[in-house]
Order: structure tokens, then sequence, then C-alpha cells
């Protein structure tokens, strides 16, 4: 059986917007250190994600210098930053899918830039770090909770599994479309359906759902151009249940540091493999 070896580490800072790839990353209750920590909402609270305003993919976000920047991918005069730490302290609430989670506002400056770019009003929030989302119970094993992520701490895919998929597809697409946390090489496509319990590093991680794809990965992170692809394709041979399936979301048992090159050791499979 060919070794699993971690070969990418994302986050992503603000939902929907572009991801920074890491050489290592802190594992915290939350997920990965910054992971969705920051979200846009509308005047109702709703969270905005680039489902419906693909041009998000269009804004790239960096960390550095104890702040949070955001600029434009092809107009980078069109740039923002802001304090990691930086709220105006006063709670609202807001919505993301079934979930209702307490939130600050970053400032009204940065929210005001950004509805400027998506031409109506929305706030750019903060998750405290008191704030207890929790993962949803019919998975959870230990009341686990979760940042602005759709639903679970990180999400998994196999470099192989793209490579699958790419040579189905008349024009091959890049692993950011699909905005995972860590992407491993080796084994054949989809062999982390089979994948159970396993350690990266020292962390030991359950898979305990198949991540549900939607119009998302039709979107061109480069470009913010939609089209049909790979949705139309994974269709085809990825269907479970009226779902597209495409990696598996994942708890983790421990806390700890993530490092590019680190082995992805599986414990227990779900599956003879």
């Amino acid at each position: 059986m060919s070794k699993f070896i971690l070969s990418e580490i994302n986050i992503y800072p603000i939902k929907s917007l572009g991801g920074i790839s890491l050489r290592e990353a802190q594992l915290e209750e939350k997920g990965l250190q910054y992971d969705r920590r920051w979200m846009l909402v509308d005047e109702e609270g709703i969270f905005i994600t680039q489902r419906k305003y693909f041009e998000l993919a269009l804004l790239q976000v960096n960390i550095g210098d104890g702040k949070l920047s955001v600029s434009h991918k092809t107009l980078p005069e069109q740039s923002i930053s802001f304090s990691l730490d930086e709220d105006t302290g006063e709670e609202l609430s807001v919505v993301i899918w079934n979930d209702t989670a307490t939130a600050l506002e970053v400032n009204k400056t940065v929210s005001d830039w950004f509805s400027d770019f998506l031409k109506f009003k929305v706030r750019l929030v903060k998750m405290p770090l008191t704030e207890k989302r929790l993962v949803d119970r019919d998975y959870a094993s230990n009341d686990e909770v979760v940042s602005f992520a759709d639903g679970y701490p990180c999400l998994l895919i196999g470099q192989s599994s793209l490579n699958g998929l790419n040579e189905k597809l008349d024009d091959s697409i890049r692993m950011d479309r699909f905005r995972p946390n860590f992407v491993f090489t080796g084994g054949e496509p989809h062999v982390e359906d089979s994948f159970k319990t396993f350690h990266i590093g020292e962390v030991l991680f359950s898979a305990v759902k198949p991540c549900a794809r939607c119009v998302l990965i039709t979107i061109d992170q480069q470009t913010g151009e939609k089209g049909q692809e790979p949705l139309r394709t994974l269709a085809s041979y990825r269907t479970v249940g009226k779902k597209i399936m495409f990696g598996q979301n994942l708890l983790h048992q421990q806390l700890g540091i993530i490092r590019v090159g680190d082995e992805v050791k599986v414990v227990d499979w779900k599956d003879e493999y």
C-alpha cells in the first residue's frame, strides 16, 4: 500500500474569499488557526458566499505583521487591511445555513470597503474566541465546535482524486475550486472515502462525512467566472443519494501543529481496502 503524505495546507480566513497556502499550521479547537474566523453578512446577518457572488473569488487574503489584508487579484490597488484583533465590541447575531452564531463587526470602514466592492450593504464580522458553534450532532462525538466554515472544522482531499477528475475533463482544473484544508499524495482516487481514523503527524482525525459539493466548484478562482464543470462531470460518477461527493469532512481529537510533509497514517478503515 502506498504511503500518504500531506502535500498542502490551506486556510480561508474570510469565508468564501481566496485562501492562503501554508507550510505549517496550528490546529485549534475550531479548526486551523485563522480559518474562516471572518465572514461577510448582509443587513439581516445572513452569510454571503461565492455561491451567489462569484466575484468574491477575486479577493485575495493575506496575513502578516499582526494584520489581515485583502486585495483584488487583478486590481491590486484595491486593497484594505486591519488588525487581526480588531472589532467594534458590538455583538451581532449571524446566520450560517441552519445555525445562528454570535459575531463582532470588525469596523465600519472595512464593512464599507466590502459594500463598495459588492455594490450592496454588507458587514465583515469575526467570530469571538468565546463563541461555541456546535458541529451537527448527528456526526459529532464530543460536542465539537466549528468556525464559520459550512459545517466541519477541516476538509481533506487526495491529490489522486483531483487527478482522476482532470482525466475526465476537457480542461483541467485546480484544487482551489474545492477549498480543502488538507491535500495528500498517494493512493487511488477517492481513497480518502475509506479513511475512518488517521493521524496527520501526531494529530488524530476522524473522517465523519463525505463533502457534498455545490455550484461553488464551477467558479474559476483566478477569474471569478462560472462554468458548468466540474459539477457536471462529477455528477456522472460521484453522485450518492442525489448529492455530489468529493472529499471528506473531518473532526480532530487533538490539537497541535500540522506540517506539509507529515505522513497521513490510517489507523482504521471504513471498509476493507
